[in-house]
């Protein structure tokens, strides 16, 4: 018999509905964009009323002790399901089960057995760190003489012994990203979720940042990562999932995924107009394995790039086209997202 999972999503979906000024003035058939964080900047399926589907069916099923990456780019509907997950927000359609509870019928349960780390600390500015830690404790019932011990242990485990007594604002962008974590750990949870916790964090210290999250996982916690970073989710997730625009594109390990990449070296032009005829001549070039063309972007697979390059130009140019850059990139997760999207991550 198999463990219970400690997340379990069925036919999971979330559509939000379109602001009214918009809806007469974009078909159907067009997804709505607006500013950052609102339901109209996601890029997903758009409803019958103009409405966004941010989430659609999304069956998942993340082991206890796993961690386990969402990978994305903005709009891949990832918070969506963070915000759901977490009981932030609730679904439109289907079911979600976090550490034994349903989010929407048990989701004071859910909150009890689960940490939150957001993708920007929000702490409370006026507290030291050390006050910060303690005072979440009170919110689950932890007797202070307890908060105060774990909240020193866990200072400690992450490098911030020494800042205890300091202000959060004296506090460096990777520590404060810390100290979120040390804040969702105080209560003990089940499941620990982090939504794009390395975003605009020196390379230093998101390394810094990873070496903290591995540690979590040696000593068996189920972590819920969010990114769109592809190194990020190679080099930490057991296994990920690759969310766009509200549906599930794969679910494997990174090894998994990376083999599931289109064959030979992507060989990625961008020319000065439409890449269409381009693409049929390009498809003649010798070791070319696989042509697609989207607007300007000419996309060619080869097992040997540095030979098949001067034919790609060759017919580009001979389409009428000039070469404005070139970009190469080895069978990866990043070439496999491309396959499966037609678009790049970022």
């Amino acid at each position: 018999m198999s463990p219970t999972p400690a997340i379990c999503t069925t036919a999971l979906r979330k559509v939000y509905p379109a602001p009214k000024s918009r809806r007469a003035s974009y078909p159907s058939a067009f997804p709505l964009s607006g500013g950052a964080g609102t339901p109209a900047a996601i890029p997903g399926a758009a409803g019958p009323n103009g409405d966004i589907v941010a989430l659609e069916g999304l069956d998942l099923e993340i082991r206890a002790g796993e961690l386990f990456g969402l990978l994305g780019p903005n709009g891949a509907g990832k918070t969506t399901t963070i915000s759901i997950l977490t009981t932030r927000g609730e679904p439109t359609a289907g079911r979600a089960v976090v550490a034994g509870a349903d989010v929407v019928r048990e989701a004071a349960a859910v909150r009890q057995r689960i940490g939150v780390v957001p993708q920007r600390p929000n702490p409370d500015r006026s507290l030291t760190a050390r006050e910060n830690l303690i005072f979440h404790a009170a919110y689950f019932g932890i007797p202070h003489a307890v908060a105060a011990a774990r909240a020193d242990h866990l200072l400690e485990a992450f490098g911030l012994g020494g800042r205890g007594g300091a202000r959060v604002n004296e506090l460096s962008g990777g520590q404060q990203q810390r100290l979120m974590i040390a804040r969702a750990l105080m209560h003990d949870p089940e499941v620990l979720f982090l939504d794009e916790p390395t975003v605009g964090l020196d390379p230093q210290t998101r390394l810094a940042l990873w070496d903290v999250l591995r540690g979590l996982h040696a000593r068996g916690h189920t972590i819920v990562l969010t990114t769109h970073y592809m190194e990020e989710a190679d080099r930490l997730c057991e296994r990920i999932a690759i969310l766009d625009r509200g549906r599930l594109l794969a679910l494997d390990t990174p090894a998994g995924l990376k083999a599931r990449a289109p064959g030979g070296t992507l060989v990625e032009i961008t020319l000065d107009g439409d890449a269409g005829e381009g693409a049929s001549r390009a498809a003649a070039v010798p070791g070319v394995l696989k042509v697609e063309a989207q607007r300007q972007l000419l996309r060619a697979y080869a097992e040997r790039p540095g030979e098949a390059i001067a034919g790609l130009v060759r017919g580009c140019e001979q389409a009428g086209r000039s070469v404005l850059n070139i970009h190469l990139a080895p069978p990866s997760l990043e070439t496999l997202f491309i396959s499966l999207t037609g678009r790049t991550l970022e």
